[in-house]
């Protein structure tokens, strides 16, 4: 069994055919996905289709992107669906993203560090989206250290070595994509190679990254397999052991995942 532990099955390119999504995934051998939210309506969207599909996770959170939509009002909301729905895994996706600087960077932090504290509230873990700004981000969690008992995800890892070694001092899980198998992802090989067995993951950030051999199309949970056949390539082992080992991976982060 394979699991697509960050995906966006309310995104509009996925949400028209997502029980046909979802089902051509389980075929696949995909059999456990988690829908991610970016905003409040994303959030609250994923949370209904968990309730809806038995094979759907789900977590709220504000994306960087969107910091500036933030509100104490939101927090709240989320960990009330949080506290009522056993199908909420994580809050995210939330973290710092300056490569486009969509909301002011004091303001993507102040955000960040309020949405660590909800995890810890919601007693979740924090699936993180980090873009250009390693540093603030190592920052932060330093700054909130004791917010972070209940997990941290890399989400969709493409860090240098060293910062993979930076984030092991949080004891952080490591969530690869499908940029791991785009042509010269060299340093995600070798990042790769320095992840804690215990620690690695897989996803798919579908509907976007698309793996190759599909790159081009949209991106879909049934892709995760090539992904895990790159992570197989890569740290020669089975493909069969790379599914034991992020399963079991993935459920020992996500504690309500039966």
């Amino acid at each position: 069994m394979l699991i697509d532990t960050h995906c966006h099955l309310t995104d509009e390119r996925l949400l028209p055919e997502v029980s046909e999504v979802i089902a051509s995934a389980a075929r696949a051998g995909v059999e456990r996905l988690v829908t991610v939210g970016y905003d409040r309506e994303s959030s609250l969207a994923g949370a209904a289709l968990a309730d809806e599909h038995a094979g759907v996770w789900c977590a709220l959170g504000v994306h960087p992107h969107d910091a500036s939509s933030w509100t104490e009002e939101t927090g709240a909301e989320f960990a009330r669906i949080a506290a009522e729905n056993a199908k909420v895994v994580a809050i995210g996706e939330i973290g710092l993203d300056y490569h486009y600087d969509l909301s002011p960077r004091e303001v993507q932090r102040e955000v960040f560090a309020r949405q660590l504290a909800l995890a810890d509230e919601c007693g979740l873990p924090a699936a993180l989206h980090v873009r250009e700004a390693y540093g603030d981000c190592l920052a932060v969690l330093k700054e909130n250290s004791s917010l972070l008992g209940h997990g941290v995800l890399l989400h969709c890892w493409s860090g240098s070595p060293e910062s993979v070694r930076e984030f092991s001092a949080f004891d952080a899980y490591f969530a690869f994509g499908g940029s791991l198998t785009f042509k010269g992802a060299h340093k995600g090989a070798e990042s790769l190679a320095l992840v804690p067995r215990d620690r690695l993951l897989l996803e798919t950030d579908a509907p976007y990254l698309t793996p190759v051999p599909f790159r081009g199309r949209v991106n879909r949970p049934e892709y995760v397999a090539y992904v895990a056949d790159k992570v197989a390539e890569v740290l020669g082992i089975s493909r069969e052991e790379v599914e034991e080992i992020t399963t079991e991976n993935a459920k020992r982060l996500f504690k309500r995942m039966k």
